[in-house]
Parts: C-alpha cells; sequence; structure tokens
C-alpha cells in the first residue's frame, strides 16, 4: 500500500529516492540502490518509464539538438535512449522495493507507459516538470484514481492550475504538487522556497520539494517552510550515467534523509501555550511579592511590592490595580501577593 498521505497526514515528512539513470544501464547496480536508498531511510524508490520513441523521435534537425549545459553536444533521441531503465527491470525493481519495505514509484512519459505500470501494480504516478503540460497524459494518469504527484519547474500559475484541474476532472483529488527548478544542477538563487507556503494556500494541496540543488540545505529549509515530500536524485559510488553530476552520493542522502526528518519534527504544527517540556518551568516566570515588611493598614506601593521570579503570586498585570490599596493583614517579606490581601484604597 502507498504510504505517502499515510505519512502527510501523520505530519511527517515522505522521501522518494529518484534512479533515474544513474544504475548506469546495469540491473544490479538498479537493485543495490534499491537496497541503499531503503537503508538510508527512503519511504520511496522512483523510476521512469519512458523509451525514447515515448519521449521524442530520432530526428537529426536543430530542434532536436542539446546545445549548453549537463547534456551538451546530445541529441535528444540519443540521450533518452542511453538514460532509460529497460521496461523488462521494472517488476524486479518493484520486488525489490517491496522485500526492502519501500515504496515504488514510477514517472509514466505516454499512456502506454500508464497501461503498463498499471499491468505491474504500481501505486501512484509522479508527473515530471517537463510533461506538466501533457494535460491529456495528466488526465489519463489520473483517471486510474491513484496519487498523483506533479512536479512544478518551469510552470506559472495557469500551467500548475490546468494541470491541478486535470486530476479533479476524471475524479481524483489525490494531488500532491512538488516545487522543482529543472535547472541541473540548480542555482540556490532559484530555487524560490517561498512558493512552497504559496501554493499551498494557492492550489489547496500538499506541496513537496523535487531538489536538484548541491547538498540538502533546500530540502531542510523546504521541510522548515511547508513542505511534507522530498525528492532527491541519487546515486551510487563508481557509476556514471547521465545523471551522476547532479544526482547526492548514497552516504549523503542518508544525512539528508535525517535532516529532513529533524526539521520536520522542529517545524512542528501551530501550537500556543507550554509545551509538555515547558511545564516545569512556568513557576520560574515572574509574579508580585511583597519585598518590604507591609503592615496592616499600609497602603501598598511601588517600594514595598515588585514583580519577580517565581509565579505563585498574582500575575504582573495586576500591579496597577494594587498600588494605593491598604493591606487587610500583615503581609512579610517574600510573600506572594494576593488580591484577598487588599480593601480599597481610603
Amino acid at each position: 500500500m502507498f504510504r505517502m498521505f499515510d505519512k502527510i497526514n501523520n505530519n511527517e515528512v515522505y522521501i522518494i529516492a529518484e534512479m533515474s539513470a544513474n544504475h548506469g544501464g546495469n540491473l544490479e547496480n538498479a537493485l543495490k540502490i534499491v537496497r541503499q536508498v531503503a537503508k538510508a531511510g527512503a519511504d520511496c524508490l522512483k523510476i521512469q518509464t519512458y523509451t525514447a520513441d515515448s519521449i521524442t523521435i530520432d530526428c537529426d534537425s536543430e530542434d532536436f539538438q542539446i546545445h549548453g549545459g549537463l547534456w551538451d553536444g546530445y541529441k535528444l533521441y540519443d540521450l533518452y535512449s542511453d538514460a532509460g531503465t529497460p521496461y523488462e527491470w521494472q517488476a524486479r525493481i518493484k520486488e525489490e522495493c517491496s522485500k526492502c519495505g519501500i515504496d515504488f514509484l514510477s514517472t509514466p512519459f505516454d499512456n502506454a507507459a500508464v497501461d503498463f505500470l498499471e499491468n505491474l501494480g504500481c501505486e501512484a504516478y509522479k508527473i515530471a516538470s517537463f510533461e506538466l503540460v501533457d494535460i491529456p497524459l495528466i488526465e489519463y494518469a489520473a483517471s486510474k484514481g491513484k496519487p498523483m504527484i506533479l512536479s512544478c519547474g518551469m510552470s506559472n500559475i495557469e500551467e500548475i492550475q490546468e494541470a491541478v484541474d486535470a486530476c479533479h476532472r476524471v475524479g481524483n483529488n489525490q494531488v500532491v504538487l512538488l516545487k522543482c527548478c529543472s535547472e541541473y544542477p540548480s542555482n540556490w538563487e532559484d530555487m524560490h522556497i517561498a512558493n512552497i507556503p504559496d501554493m499551498i494556500e494557492r492550489f489547496h494541496v500538499n506541496v513537496g520539494l523535487s531538489d536538484h540543488s548541491a547538498g540538502s540545505i533546500a530540502a531542510v529549509v523546504a521541510v522548515a517552510m511547508g513542505a511534507c515530500v522530498i525528492e532527491k536524485h541519487v546515486k551510487i559510488e563508481g557509476v556514471e550515467s547521465a545523471d551522476s553530476k547532479f544526482s547526492m552520493p548514497m552516504g549523503e542522502f542518508a544525512d539528508m534523509v535525517e535532516a529532513t526528518r529533524d526539521a520536520k519534527l522542529i517545524a512542528g504544527k501551530v501550537q500556543y501555550g507550554p509545551t509538555a517540556g515547558e511545564m516545569g518551568n512556568l513557576k520560574f516566570r515572574r509574579s508580585l511579592f511583597a519585598v518590604e515588611d507591609i503592615k496592616a493598614g499600609e497602603r501598598i506601593t511601588k517600594d514595598n511590592v515588585r514583580s519577580i521570579r517565581p509565579s505563585t503570586g498574582l500575575a504582573p498585570k495586576y500591579m496597577r490595580e494594587i498600588i494605593g490599596k491598604i493591606a487587610v493583614r500583615d503581609i512579610p517579606y517574600g510573600s506572594p501577593l494576593s488580591l484577598k490581601m487588599f480593601k480599597e484604597k481610603d
């Protein structure tokens, strides 16, 4: 059973480890990644379900060439041919996830991939940032009635709303949005994690972060600002791939898992008043005490009473009320004050 909403509803952060191309073309590497992310504390292992032909066409024209960035010099078709996860591996990867006690998730890139994953028993779907504008694909995946995780890199408000509406239109309200910067790697100044609380309020859904930046600081900040899901690309030592340069080594990933869970704990929930741990310290608050011996019939002044610690006397807000009143009995030095000790001014 896909446990994302169980975690979210329990005010916990749900952590997705993205394998992407970091298996390096080797199934054993893929299974090793599953085992290592489970050991690191991830809740879910995510892959991508596509072929080069399901994303693009084998065309050499300029439109299909990549210039600059991490994949400079690639033709789109060749990049996706190199980076894909073979369909014949995916059942085995899902089985390994089950053995390791973590969820399995995939990103489909066409309807046929959705059908394939349905037959595999996939329990949720992730839509990549670049496909957020593919409304027919979103509708088809959402029509299966399973949780939908939508990455929002590059998207404006209207495009995000259209994607959310596509899910709702087919009766699927199980939507989580991921704030994302589709730079590889992402520069911190372009992350704009301040969008997260705005997205929660604007779209009325749970919001997380798909993080392509260096280190774990973005994930920690995101959780502190309300993110309930974190997705991070991970890699194992010694395996180079199309995605390895912006992916997190497994040891760092384990540290990030711990840090984000701590951040969620620290962020907590809206709560005013003393915590259970603070209750014992309430006695050290200030209150009103006699700081001189006060005789019966003597007037209360700013000289014979003060606001001091501990809290066993009247609250300091009563100071103005009692100044000028008359003591009805002797009040020894160091006595906590109460209203019954005084009568009205003469």
